[in-house]
């Protein structure tokens, strides 16, 4: 399970640098390599969507089972 997050985690720095360059540079570095369309950028592209859904329910698994840090009376 830790290799997954781990694995996940890269792919969304990687996803979010790219959407970096394309906000400040215009430049898209997935398709620059791979090719624009190509069957190897969708499935980039793919593989950083679905590991944003996997951390979501990460995220939304460690929000549910864990108890706040603070208690108020």
């Amino acid at each position: 399970m830790k290799f997954i997050n781990i694995l996940t985690l890269v792919l969304l720095i990687v996803g979010g640098l790219n959407w970096g360059l394309v906000g400040v540079f215009n430049l898209d570095l997935v398709a620059a390599i791979f090719g624009s369309g190509s069957a190897l950028a969708r499935t980039v592209y793919t593989l950083v969507g679905l590991s944003a859904v996997w951390q979501v329910n990460q995220l939304v698994s460690a929000s549910g089972s864990s108890k706040p840090a603070i208690h108020r009376n």
